[in-house]
């Protein structure tokens, strides 16, 4: 991928959008730069968040009417920015506009994430149709942005894709609708000055089995070696998925994510690249033990 993508683009347009805002940016500090660029504008309260493909820019307005729905239930979730039309289009970009909430103690823990999302799971499907949980669809559909992909991985990855389809498929026939987050882990737990908890990062979130929501801890925990972490997800929410006679599959598909999240990034960031090698031979070996590293940590620090 060219340099459309890149963290000196994704700031003209947060710029760009902040100036259409009528706010200054010159506070503007970024949060995350993976599929999506977020920003952080403390002093106007607000947060810029960019898709970073245009594959997956029909999320965003997903997003937005989702985050409606939400405000309208009090959901405990993040919310939009009020009075500001969404989505945000800037150029060939799109974006979304949140709510700033600073960080406020104490800091939400993965005991705090099983209490969420035992919340979230009771709040019913939402009255507009939402897709079912298509973890594969969201792979192939990163694959179709693969600029800087060796061939060979490419081959691979559409290979894994094809034998996990009837597996997942299978646990969609199996599960009742159950609104899913979809990437549940505790960097998507914010702390109101309340102390509410509430959940944000809707771009996977989906129809399916509640199951998944527990996943991304678990795996974490297996890949990245947080220990203790998931026992403790486990105990607040009252289930442990590894025990469920589906958790090789859902560990398959999030480990799938966790790889080809970074395939849009791969042409811009050589030490994304060198991670996103270093996981997918991982998965080839069959080392399930094999540690990885966040790919905010193999960036440069600033």
């Amino acid at each position: 991928m060219s340099g459309r993508f890149s963290q000196a683009a994704m700031t003209r347009a947060m710029r760009e959008i902040a100036v259409g805002l009528g706010v200054p940016s010159d506070d503007a500090q970024l949060l995350r730069l993976t599929n999506n660029a977020v920003f952080a504008l403390p002093r106007s309260g607000l947060v810029i968040r960019i898709a970073r493909t245009h594959r997956l820019r029909d999320r965003v307005t997903k997003v937005v009417q989702l985050a409606r729905w939400f405000a309208e239930i009090d959901a405990p979730t993040i919310r939009l920015a009020p009075d500001i039309p969404q989505p945000v289009e800037v150029g060939d970009l799109v974006a979304s506009v949140w709510s700033y909430v600073a960080s406020h103690t104490p800091a939400p823990t993965v005991g705090d994430l099983g209490s969420a999302l035992r919340e979230f799971h009771a709040l019913g499907t939402p009255p507009f149709p939402l897709a079912r949980w298509d973890p594969i669809g969201d792979a192939r559909r990163r694959l179709e942005d693969a600029d800087g992909l060796r061939p060979t991985d490419h081959e691979y990855l559409l290979a894994w894709c094809d034998r996990l389809d009837q597996q997942v498929a299978a646990l969609n026939r199996e599960s009742g609708p159950t609104l899913i987050h979809g990437d549940a882990h505790v960097g998507n737990l914010l702390r109101e000055p309340s102390g509410r908890l509430i959940l944000c990062d809707f771009d996977s979130t989906s129809i399916g089995p509640w199951q998944v929501d527990l996943v991304a801890v678990a795996v974490g925990e297996a890949r990245f070696g947080t220990g203790g972490a998931y026992r403790r997800l486990a105990s607040a929410y009252g289930h442990d998925v590894t025990l469920d006679s589906s958790w090789l599959t859902l560990r398959a598909t999030r480990e799938l994510k966790m790889i080809t999240a970074a395939v849009p990034l791969l042409a811009s960031s050589p030490e994304i690249a060198e991670e996103f090698a270093s996981r997918l031979t991982s998965i080839r070996d069959g080392a399930e033990g094999r540690r990885w590293r966040p790919f905010a940590d193999a960036l440069p620090k600033p």
